[in-house]
């Protein structure tokens, strides 16, 4: 997402320390951090993340876990040797492993009196404006409480079309949703590396001042053998975060502690900008376009160069069937989209609607025509990798 001003360059001590005095942290772990294939839940890591998190939420941190895990909790009582490639089976173990794998979490957090609520979430929950509105005032009204949400993705009635198909970018949406202080990510691996960890040319990334701007080769960074992810989702999940104004910290499972202080270790990433209005956040990283809509040269340069809004008269087509104020996104002759917005009409509509001016419309329509087809607050630039 592009704004109108440089990436906010700050120090790595800098962003250490705002992870360190974060009140409000999304703390993501990965399923191989803590279960295997063979073993299942682990509870000698799951006791020492959630000693961690406990002493955090003792100390007025609010915590938001988002776990995997659950599918890899369900392989042994199923009697199944690895996790399945299939979606009807992975649903089969996280249906199973789910129960499993919150039973653990509200034991080891009641030692503590914390209490813990399960959040399981579909795309819909973030990609429909109705549904975020909803997982908003329960991710508050739970905070509030002192209740300590858990969550993971609702893979019994996932579909492969529609899923966030890793815990990594759902952790940066649910971060983004509740206005996060610091998001880490915990995995089996301490830090961001130029390559896989393993290849003895692989060098170690302490500190990115720009993520948008990172270049490293993530056909060579490798993913987790027991979850769904690997490096180079954790490198999107950071980039929406920071994207939101949130620090990212990501470190190893087994330096929890160490990453909630921000202490050197891991690979810091510096937040991109201030942060932006949650519905343009929502616009850029978690809304599922119904439509498209296509400019001309002139409209095109007018939302990128001046961030003028659409009117019709730089429209030169559309494709897809949306209502007025559904998501839509714009782009150029070329097919590159350029931005993302609301739409005030719909795809019936907008077709008369073609290269005319706001006055010649009105006349013709009525007044409620002469308007923007998206106005320039309900719209977000994209930059060159789509997002």
């Amino acid at each position: 997402m592009t704004t109108s001003a440089e990436p906010s360059i700050e120090s790595e001590e800098q962003v250490r320390a705002a992870i360190g005095n974060a009140r409000r942290i999304v703390v993501k772990i990965g399923s191989s951090s803590l279960s295997s294939a063979t073993k299942g839940l682990d509870d000698e890591r799951l006791d020492e993340l959630v000693g961690t998190l406990s002493t955090a939420h003792e100390g007025g941190r609010d915590i938001v876990l988002i776990s995997s895990g659950a599918i890899a909790a369900g392989l042994r009582p199923l009697g199944l040797s690895r996790r399945p490639r299939d979606l009807a089976h992975q649903q089969a173990a996280a249906a199973v492993g789910q129960g499993l794998l919150m039973e653990h979490y509200a034991q080891g957090f009641a030692r503590r009196g914390i209490r813990v609520g399960q959040v399981l979430l579909t795309v819909d929950d973030v990609t429909r404006q109705s549904n975020y509105r909803n997982a908003l005032r329960t991710f508050g009204t739970l905070l509030r409480m002192g209740v300590l949400p858990i969550v993971n993705e609702n893979d019994t009635v996932a579909t492969h079309e529609i899923r966030f198909g890793d815990n990594d970018r759902l952790a940066a949406l649910v971060a983004q949703l509740v206005r996060a202080d610091a998001m880490v990510l915990l995995s089996d691996v301490d830090a961001l590396y130029t390559a896989h960890p393993d290849d003895p040319d692989a060098v170690r990334i302490g500190f990115v001042p720009d993520v948008e701007n990172l270049h490293v080769d993530t056909h060579r960074l490798g993913s987790a053998g027991v979850g769904s992810g690997g490096m180079t989702t954790k490198i999107q999940a950071a980039r929406i975060a920071a994207c939101a104004g949130i620090p990212v910290m990501m470190a190893k499972a087994k330096d929890a502690a160490k990453a909630l202080a921000g202490i050197d270790g891991g690979t810091v990433f510096a937040p991109i900008d201030h942060r932006r209005p949650r519905r343009l956040l929502w616009l850029a990283f978690a809304s599922e376009a119904r439509g498209r809509i296509v400019l001309d040269a002139g409209a095109v340069r007018a939302i990128t160069g001046r961030h003028a809004s659409l009117l019709a008269a730089g429209i030169t087509g559309i494709s897809g069937e949306f209502a007025a104020g559904d998501p839509v996104e714009l782009a150029a002759g070329d097919g590159s989209v350029i931005a993302r917005g609301i739409v005030n009409f719909s795809s019936e509509e907008l077709p008369a609607m073609f290269g005319r001016n706001s006055a010649e419309l009105a006349a013709e329509l009525g007044v409620e025509y002469e308007r923007e087809v998206i106005h320039r607050d309900m719209l977000v630039l994209m930059n060159h990798t789509g997002m």
